[in-house]
């Protein structure tokens, strides 16, 4: 039996998210279809962090496990052969038993991307804001979340866990003439997270509301998800790396 990673490269704007569902086309339902047409057999395609529905991929990463004889680097052309052409393998490779992509997985880095201006090209990919930010509180709110914190208010109800608690490695935002980006880095992301946090700072850093740290810090003491007013749209978010 071997165990097959494979590092993935998805437009998610036409698909219901990573995992699996009836009655919905989604990353994982597409990988293992063309799997199962690759080596006539069913399996089951683990992920290092389940992407919502318009969330994209720089660099997925996925195992499986299936006894064939195909070499583990030639996976990556025999599933693309039958994959649509929003997903990409990137590479694949044979990789020791023990390997699991989200539990053997130290950290994920996501980033998100707000435009300054409405586009025809690329509305799928980014939040479009047609108003300026002003970069220097949502800054503040990063160096704030540095280290283990609980971040039971900026999970959806649904998907909270016993443990809310994530350990932020590193956080910013930045700037160019045409977008403002925001790169995090942590060991694990609740469901809707990087979103929700972003709704926030996004409001934060509107230069009308001259809304403080203290805001932040109040929403995150209460637990309560329902004091997050908005929620990012997908589209502006990326998975860019995980690490093993």
């Amino acid at each position: 039996m071997k165990n097959i990673r494979l590092d993935i490269q998805y437009d998610g704007t036409e698909f219901s998210g990573w995992q699996s569902q009836q009655n919905a086309v989604t990353i994982q339902g597409e990988i293992e279809a063309a799997i199962k047409k690759v080596t006539g057999k069913n399996v089951v395609l683990y992920a290092a962090g389940r992407t919502d529905a318009g969330v994209h991929a720089l660099n997925q990463v996925a195992n499986f496990k299936v006894g064939h004889k195909l070499p583990g680097d030639r996976f990556k052309d025999a599933i693309n052969f039958y994959l649509p052409r929003s997903i990409r393998i990137m590479k694949s490779a044979e990789v020791p038993s023990a390997f699991h992509a989200r539990k053997s997985a130290h950290w994920r880095f996501y980033r998100y991307i707000i435009g300054k201006e409405t586009t025809a090209l690329f509305h799928n990919h980014r939040w479009e804001i047609n108003h300026p930010l002003d970069t220097g509180p949502m800054n503040e709110v990063c160096a704030y979340i540095l280290g283990k914190h609980d971040f039971t208010a900026f999970c959806t109800v649904s998907s909270q866990k016993e443990n809310n608690e994530c350990s932020i490695l590193s956080a910013n935002w930045l700037e160019d003439k045409d977008n403002y980006v925001f790169e995090v880095k942590a060991n694990r992301f609740l469901h809707s997270m990087v979103r929700s946090l972003l709704g926030v700072m996004v409001e934060m850093g509107n230069i009308n509301d001259s809304l403080t740290l203290n805001f932040f810090i109040d929403i995150m003491d209460s637990g309560d998800h329902t004091r997050i007013k908005h929620v990012a749209p997908a589209r502006g978010l990326y998975l860019v790396e995980v690490g093993y």
